[in-house]
Formats: C-alpha cells, structure tokens, sequence
C-alpha cells in the first residue's frame, strides 16, 4: 500500500469533497489541496462556500450548483470538464449528493465517461450512527421526512417492522411534530436517538424510549435547536411472533386441509412450533 501525502489535480475531473458540517477542522488536508488547485469550485451556495473558503485563504473561482439549476447546468460543467478544466463538487456542508445536490450531475459525468474521484471526509449520518449506541451493522439513511403529518405517518407505517437502523434528518421547527407523529405508529417504547449540533459547541447525543425523549426535549426548548439528525431502533420480532411466510401457508393450506393439519404441515417447512400457529388460525382464520 503506497503513502500518498500529496495531492496532484487532474484535467477532465470531478472531485465530489466533503466539507466540515460544524468544526471547520475537520477539513482534510487532501480536501484543501483539491479546492486549491481545481478550475472551479461547484457550491451549493457560493456564499456559504465563500466564508469557508476564506478561512483557508482559498481563492478558486467558485460556481453556484443546486437543486433549482442543476439539470440545467450539467451539460455546461461537463463541457468544461471534457475540455481540460477540473472541478470540485462541494456542498454546504457534509458530503455532496447526501441528501444535496451533485446526483444529476455526477450521474452525467459517469454517462459521458468523465473521471469522478470521491473524497472520503464528513458526513452526519455515519457521525451521527457512530455514536448512537444502536446496530451499525445494517441501516438505512432515509433523508428528510415529509412536511406534512398524513405523510410521515405512512412513512412510519411503511417502516415500522424494518429490522434496521433508520436515520432521519429533521429540521427543528418540526421535531415536536414529527416525534408525535412517530409516536402514534411506533410507540412509546421504540429506542430514538436524536443528536443534534453534531460537531458544534452544543452538540448532543441523546437517547431513550421515545416516550421519555419527547418528555425530555420538552424540559428545556434549547434541546430542540440546530441542525437534527433522527436515529431509530429497527423493528425487533418477540419470541412469539411469527414468521410471515409460516403464517400465509396456514392460511392457504386451510382452504383445502383441517386447521390442525395445516399448522403441523407449516410447522414443518418454516421450523415453527405447531402449537403456536394452530392457535394462530384459531385467531385469524375465519371457518
């Protein structure tokens, strides 16, 4: 494995770098030699990009891309790309496309084959997961909830029996709602965690039962400020549920066999006590 310390640019590419979501040190050291010496800078907002260009005595000539013109500009960018010129690709903050601007544009360059380099760096939803004492082994970053409460109701319903870690980014003025919301779906006994100022002076890492996190966020109204990311415990099956698969071949097994028959038969295919799913069909399935 080579030891690269230095960074050279190269014509005809994209750069997608991260940049700091709080702590301005976390900037590598890699990211500022791109943003040094690339042609341009493609920024979510040149002037949000500008402060922190500044602070590192940047002077690249920087390129508004975001949400409302991305798909516009694409093709133009790509023709600076395809003559020579190299860009960076920088959100506000964090790491580009996540949850950001850049996937239009960086799926273009793929399709025209223009190089496109990733720069590991920041990010809060691994920060965020990292600390959460929750399952890392298997989750899914669900992005920004729905602004209205009929549609972040369905999207819990939709999620309440996923097995993984789901992660949210939620914006303060609505966490009290969406905690309502979630709630009412999932209960008060599901496992939230709710960090919050990842990397800032304040930021907290907080979880409990929902139930009590609610309680908590309303002690004190500062616990509800600043940038939010939602971490919540996957859907854990009790020793009794059943298997869906095992219950759906009761169920049709019975239109042709006795109950009691259906369940030893299932029982047998799925590994399940036969017990359990005869009194299932008792329950559920109508003579």
């Amino acid at each position: 494995m080579t030891d690269e310390t230095s960074t050279m640019v190269d014509v005809s590419t994209l750069y997608i770098v991260p940049t700091p979501i709080g702590n301005l040190g976390d900037i590598t050291q890699r990211a500022l030699e791109i943003l040094q010496q690339v042609d341009i800078i493609a920024a979510e907002d040149t002037r949000h990009t500008g402060r922190l260009l500044s602070h590192f005595g940047i002077t690249t000539r920087t390129f508004a891309l975001h949400d409302h013109n991305e798909q516009q500009k694409a093709d133009m960018l790509i023709e600076k790309l395809a003559s020579g010129q190299s860009i960076a690709l920088v959100s506000d903050a964090g790491t580009p496309l996540i949850s950001d601007p850049g996937y239009h544009l960086v799926t273009r360059c793929r399709q025209a084959g223009v190089k496109v380099v990733p720069l590991p760096g920041p990010c809060a939803v691994i920060t965020a997961l990292s600390a959460s004492g929750l399952p890392s082994d298997r989750f899914s970053f669900e992005g920004f909830l729905p602004p209205k409460s009929k549609g972040r109701r369905d999207k819990f319903t939709e999620i309440a029996a996923d097995p993984r870690t789901l992660i949210f980014y939620e914006s303060p003025h609505r966490i009290m709602d969406t905690l309502d919301d979630m709630l009412s779906v999932l209960g008060e006994a599901r496992q939230v965690v709710l960090a919050r100022e990842l990397t800032k002076t304040y930021e907290t890492i907080h979880g409990a039962p929902l139930g009590e996190l609610i309680e908590w966020l309303k002690e004190d109204s500062n616990r509800i400020r600043g940038e939010m990311v939602l971490l919540i415990a996957g859907h854990r099956a009790e020793k009794e549920d059943l298997p869906l698969e095992a219950t759906k071949a009761v169920f049709l097994l019975a239109k042709e066999l006795p109950l009691k028959k259906a369940a030893a038969i299932a029982a047998e295919l799925y590994s399940v006590k036969k017990n359990a799913l005869y009194k299932w069909g008792l329950e559920n399935i109508s003579e």
